[in-house]
């Protein structure tokens, strides 16, 4: 069970109340409401931000049956630049190629996760070399660091002693973690050389054994649970 506290800042309690992951009921009967709602996050620069579609559904009911958690079914998609962005408390970023953000966009990533937002970034492939200057420009004065395999968010609910799982062979490389922490709090995690995204695609879709496709929604609710506990 996930733990119901949740760090949020001020312009998030405004906008998201935390009910300990229990199922709400509306008004109408026979209808549900959820506590939250995760989001995709799109972007300029020609980068397919919306590769891998029905990765982000399948996570979310995993993350419902095991964790416990409500959220809706239905993952939103959020432009980078959108005051929309703080509705979610975790946005998840994938694609193979080019990511541009505006000055604007800058701004509105920078303000949405220093005021408690969480943001995934998982390389499809090609995404790299691309990413890494964009989120300079978001935080100048951070770098990523790569998570040690000793790091809390490897031992959530489940139990990584390796650190991330290495899901997809690219480039005969190691699967990586990196993470930009401010004030001791990780507000971006970035998955490199594993393809988490592939491999909570249908299974149909990658031809993934079952085993992959476990360990990879299984790091995803560990991504999830990290990010509503506050990234710490």
């Amino acid at each position: 069970m996930i733990s119901s506290m949740i760090v949020f800042r001020p312009i998030f309690i405004l906008m998201i109340l935390f009910s300990g992951f229990c199922l709400l009921t509306s008004v109408a009967p026979q209808q549900q409401t959820y506590s939250y709602q995760i989001a995709l996050l799109k972007y300029n620069g020609g980068g397919d931000w919306y590769a891998n579609p029905t990765s982000l559904p399948n996570l979310i009911k995993y993350c419902n049956d095991n964790l416990k958690t409500s959220i809706n079914p239905a993952p939103a998609t959020v432009f980078v630049g959108s005051k929309d962005v703080f509705q979610y408390p975790f946005v998840h970023m994938t694609g193979h190629g080019n990511v541009v953000f505006s000055a604007a966009d800058v701004e509105n990533l920078r303000t949405y996760l220093l005021s408690g937002g969480f943001l995934h970034i998982d390389d499809n492939y090609g995404m790299d070399q691309f990413i890494r200057p964009q989120m300079k420009k978001v935080f100048p004065e951070l770098e990523f660091v790569e998570l040690p395999a000793s790091h809390a968010l490897y031992h959530l609910k489940y139990d990584f002693p390796n650190g991330i799982p290495k899901i997809h062979e690219h480039d005969a490389k190691p699967a990586q973690g990196f993470a930009l922490i401010y004030e001791g709090r990780v507000v971006c995690y970035y998955s490199v050389e594993t393809d988490l995204g592939d491999g909570w695609e249908d299974a149909e879709v990658h031809k993934d054994s079952p085993a992959k496709r476990t360990q990879a929604l299984q790091m995803g609710a560990n991504l999830v649970q990290f990010a509503f506990g506050g990234g710490r």
